[in-house]
């Protein structure tokens, strides 16, 4: 109630206690919508707040008192009140709550990352290089009896073949391939392509003509052995990632007896074999020389931060591989990425992939064969690890539909974005370039963490900029380096693995100018999101690449980023 000249008015506003909204907006909306004067506005406030106080604390009471009442006529029943806040205090108390169940795989990392940076660290980087060693013979044993089968098949079907209508029918062919197959499903029952049954895959291939039937059975016989082959590394690798980590817990263990005398015997193990001498009549593994500049730069106007830069004519697999025999280094190596393992130093790795998430093809079918020549013993199989990876992809898929409708792709350099959107649908398990996933390893020579990074056909144009999904997924992976604790970074600096016809020398020196100014940018921008962290950025190029491009390449790199001069320092004489 307010007086306006010889009027006294009255304004009356429902309110539902206790009033969840907050006081001053209430005071805010009742000025504006009843066009109430100015000069109360300051009266009106402070009168609201101290009505709506009061009038909480008086419904509350009324609640209590209501409860109370309940109590003594017997309407609640004690003892259930009094269990039911008594649990509600100790799950919701801390003094109360239930100690935390320890993790094994938590404890096995503070347990590994004692040992490594121990005494003991020789010792298991020895036992995990004969494992290694272990599972690679294994698989050059797979690769071989799979090579033999198919030149045997191969050569039966080519003589079999010649013979066709002349004194086989087509029959006698299909017959033939029938043993063929046959054979392997003896060996090994497996699950075939599309996981057909048997009785389907013969029905099926019962309507295909000779040659075309013999070529599937070869196929579906190699497919077999793979599968035999795989199930027999993933029992292996299983094996010894429990054994191994039994061990080092073991060893943990008697290393915290000072008085064990049998803690030498226990760090005995096999003798290594990270030796630079290989083995009698092995062949040693063949290194292509690898190119290499490093730079210190410095980035920032007022808060300058230092950076390395480096610039490597390299395979991407190479910093994936493990060598039985070879450099001096390898054991370095190994002991460098064991030592950052568990720390805020880790080392990362961009891979250029297709869409799909599997490693049945291409670049990702090379690194999927390279991670199983070591066991991890820290981390799951990358395939347990794709699989989680899809199933995080179909849920963001299936809650992002509705915004994909609303807000439908912009078509970008003349590709129609409805075909994209159809393939989505049709594919909902599959990325979008510039979308990316990641996978954690501990087995690979120089890398912890691969950034799967997803590119089409478009980047092997001339013509990107800027905003290509590929170049966004570099700063949001870098943007992912900063707050994961990744400090060392290998980017494609052409974003592509292998070169082709088109790439010529403008294409080359275009893109990696392209290349150099985004990530410089997105370094500089480091600093808002990390602090100013010094890192160590690696640009890699085909290996195929010529000497004379990589070295144009790396004079373009010190007139795009602030190179570090050098000082030299003389004594006066």
């Amino acid at each position: 109630m307010y007086r306006a000249g010889r009027n006294d008015c009255v304004l009356k506003v429902p309110l539902q206690f206790p009033v969840q909204e907050n006081v001053s907006d209430l005071h805010g909306r009742l000025m504006l919508l009843h066009k109430i004067p100015c000069f109360v506005e300051k009266e009106l406030k402070s009168t609201l707040s101290t009505f709506i106080e009061s009038e909480t604390i008086q419904d509350y009471d009324r609640e209590a008192e209501l409860a109370l009442r309940r109590l003594t006529t017997g309407e609640v029943d004690i003892n259930q009140l009094t269990n039911t806040w008594a649990k509600a205090y100790s799950e919701t108390t801390l003094e109360h709550a239930r100690p935390e169940e320890p993790c094994w795989d938590e404890d096995f990392a503070d347990v590994y990352h004692e040992l490594i940076h121990s005494p003991a660290s020789d010792t298991l980087l020895n036992l995990e290089h004969n494992y290694f060693v272990s599972v690679s013979e294994l698989i050059s044993e797979r690769d071989m009896e799979l090579k033999k089968l198919q030149e045997r098949q191969a050569a039966e079907m080519d003589k079999v073949m010649q013979e066709l209508g002349k004194t086989m029918t087509d029959q006698d062919v299909n017959a033939v391939a029938s043993q063929h197959f046959d054979a392997q499903q003896v060996r090994h029952r497996a699950d075939l392509v599309g996981r057909l049954s048997y009785k389907h895959c013969n029905a099926v291939c019962a309507k295909l003509h000779s040659r075309e039937y013999s070529r599937l059975v070869i196929l579906l016989s190699g497919q077999v052995l793979e599968n035999k082959w795989a199930n027999e590394l993933k029992q292996v690798t299983h094996i010894q990632k429990q054994e191994y980590q039994e061990w080092v817990i073991k060893l943990h263990q008697d290393m915290q007896n000072p008085n064990n005398s049998t803690i030498n015997e226990e760090i005995k193990v096999q003798p290594s074999q990270l030796t630079v001498e290989s083995e009698p009549g092995a062949r040693l593994y063949e290194e292509q020389r690898q190119l290499e500049e490093s730079f210190t730069i410095h980035l920032g106007a007022q808060l300058k931060t230092m950076h390395n830069l480096r610039l490597v004519r390299a395979n991407v697999l190479d910093f994936c591989k493990h060598r039985r025999h070879g450099s001096s280094g390898t054991k370095l190596r190994r002991l460098q990425t064991a030592l950052s393992l568990y720390s805020s130093s880790l080392c990362g790795l961009v891979l250029l992939v297709d869409n799909r998430v599997n490693s049945y093809s291409g670049i990702k079918r090379d690194f999927a064969t390279v991670s199983k020549e070591c066991t991890d013993f820290h981390f799951p199989r990358l395939e347990e690890q794709l699989e989680v990876v899809q199933q995080v992809v179909l849920y963001a898929r299936a809650q992002g539909s509705s915004k994909h409708k609303v807000q439908p792709e912009v078509p970008r350099n003349g590709t129609n974005s409805e075909d994209k959107n159809k393939n989505l649908e049709r594919n909902p398990s599959n990325i979008l370039p510039g979308e990316f996933y990641i996978s954690r390893h501990s087995n690979l020579s120089e890398v912890h963490i691969v950034f799967h990074l997803c590119v089409d056909d478009n980047v092997r144009s001339g013509n990107i900029t800027a905003r290509d999904p590929a170049i966004m997924g570099l700063r949001n992976i870098l943007k992912v380096c900063c707050t994961h604790d990744v400090t060392t970074i290998t980017i494609p600096l052409l974003l592509v693995h292998d070169m082709s016809e088109e790439m010529t020398i403008p294409w080359c020196l275009k893109r990696a100018e392209l290349v150099f100014k985004c990530v410089k940018g997105f370094m500089m921008e480091m600093a808002s999101w990390d602090g100013g962290i010094s890192r160590t950025v690696q640009f890699l190029v085909p290996q195929s690449i010529s000497e004379e491009m990589f070295y144009q390449l790396s004079n373009m790199l010190p007139q795009i980023f602030r190179v570090s001069s050098t000082l030299t320092l003389t004594s006066k004489r």
